[in-house]
C-alpha cells in the first residue's frame, strides 16, 4: 500500500501521545511500502514538534532527519534539506522550505518582513529582501 500521510499520523508516531491513534499509525507506517510526505505536512510537523511539544530545534531538527532517512519516504529531500538549514541556523523550517520552493518555481529573491528569515537566507548566500 502506498500512503499519503497527515501530520497528524506522524505526531501521533513521534510524540505516542495518544496510545490508540499512536499504534495505528505505527502499523499504518510500517505496513505502507511508500510514505509520501508532502512539503506542508513536513512544514506542520516541524511547527507541533517546537511550539506544540516544547521539543528543542536540535530534537525537530533530528526528527525530521530520521523520516527522510527511513527507507520508504518519500518527499521533496532538497526542501526539506532547505528547512532544515534554516531550522538548525535558528530559523523556522518552514522559512527555508518557502525560499527553496519559490526559487525553484521561479522567484529570485525571498521577500518577507521577518527580519530573522531574511538575516539567516542571506547570511546562507541566498538573495532575500526585507520589506519595509
Amino acid at each position: 500500500m502506498k500512503v499519503s500521510v497527515d501530520t497528524n499520523v506522524l505526531v501521533r508516531v513521534m510524540l505516542q501521545d495518544d496510545a490508540k491513534q499512536a499504534r495505528a499509525a505505527a502499523k499504518l507506517l510500517r505496513e505502507a511500502s511508500l510514505i509520501a510526505v508532502p512539503l506542508v505536512c513536513l512544514c506542520e510537523l516541524a511547527w507541533v514538534l517546537q511550539r506544540g511539544a516544547k521539543l528543542s530545534r536540535g530534537d525537530v531538527s533530528a526528527a525530521i532527519r530520521s523520516l527522510i532517512a527511513t527507507r520508504n519516504v518519500a518527499m521533496n529531500r532538497p526542501a526539506a534539506e532547505a528547512g532544515l538549514a534554516m531550522l538548525d541556523a535558528g530559523g523556522d523550517f518552514a522559512d527555508g522550505v518557502m525560499a527553496y520552493e519559490g526559487h525553484w518555481l521561479g522567484g529570485e529573491t525571498f521577500a518577507s518582513f521577518d527580519k530573522q528569515a531574511v538575516d539567516l537566507l542571506t547570511m546562507q548566500g541566498l538573495p532575500a529582501r526585507l520589506l519595509p
